[in-house]
């Protein structure tokens, strides 16, 4: 039979985490996640150890203003969530955050550290891009434009990727032309893979110590593995001076079940 504390704590979850969901987003999500113009920042942050020093009722508690925090922002940002712990050691979760003004997002990330969940996470990385209309697309042969313009497999992925890239001082050196031949020769390098990797990529000079984020989802980490390769032989790939570090790999789940796992 379970014990009396530990069953209390399980009660005491199941009323915060499965009697209410979270509100639909005031914000309009599909522009925030596809349109030009948006501020993305990647958050990432470790539990310190005296988390787990506390009792699981005080646990649930302090996650479950969490929740309230959120519903308070989702007017106007748009919060994603991700497990890491468990696959990744610069972190234990991750929230990517879209923004039409950074100001925003970090008006919510101080707010999420001045709670008491908050209090004991250790940010591992915060890493900032913006959106933009893509650069080299509009100079791409037809058929490779169509190709970019075929759906990807639906559904929601299990796995997220991350890895910000910082370019050599002779990329910039060249000039747009140039540049765009290198990117064709990038795309048709990861074209096999379009329909079971989801990428995104966010322009960060200026925001961050690196030049792009690219963001990645996928159910097939083997096809993920291949893309990578397939990209590291190509030319441009020789102007990247850091690929990685860090490299972000967590699975897609709900706040809710990430919260949950960490009351309990």
């Amino acid at each position: 039979m379970m014990p009396r504390p530990m069953m209390r704590i399980v009660l005491m979850v199941a009323l915060m985490f499965g009697a209410t969901a979270l509100p639909v987003q005031a914000t309009d999500r599909d522009a925030l996640l596809t349109q030009p113009g948006v501020y993305g920042t990647f958050a990432a942050f470790q539990m310190d150890h005296d988390w787990w020093d506390l009792t699981g009722e005080a646990r649930v508690i302090a996650v479950s203003e969490v929740k309230g925090l959120i519903e308070q922002f989702s007017h106007k940002i748009v919060i994603e969530s991700y497990l890491l712990r468990g696959l990744s050691d610069h972190a234990d979760l991750m929230f990517r955050v879209h923004a039409h003004a950074l100001s925003d997002t970090q008006q919510f990330l101080a707010s999420l550290l001045g709670t008491r969940f908050g209090r004991h996470l250790v940010a591992t990385s915060y890493l900032h891009g913006l959106t933009r209309k893509a650069n080299y697309v509009p100079g791409f042969p037809e058929d490779m434009k169509q190709e970019l313009l075929a759906p990807g497999e639906g559904g929601t992925k299990s796995y997220a990727i991350v890895i910000p890239i910082r370019k050599d001082a002779d990329w910039w050196a060249l000039d747009q032309v140039s540049r765009g031949a290198l990117m064709q020769e990038h795309t048709q390098a990861a074209l096999p893979y379009r329909a079971t990797v989801k990428r995104k990529l966010y322009h960060s000079s200026g925001l961050d110590d690196f030049d792009f984020i690219t963001y990645f989802e996928t159910d097939k980490l083997e096809d993920f593995q291949s893309l990578i390769r397939s990209l590291e032989q190509v030319k441009e790939y020789r102007h990247d001076r850091r690929f990685g570090h860090p490299t972000l790999l967590g699975t897609i789940r709900p706040l809710d079940d990430i919260l949950e796992l960490f009351a309990r």
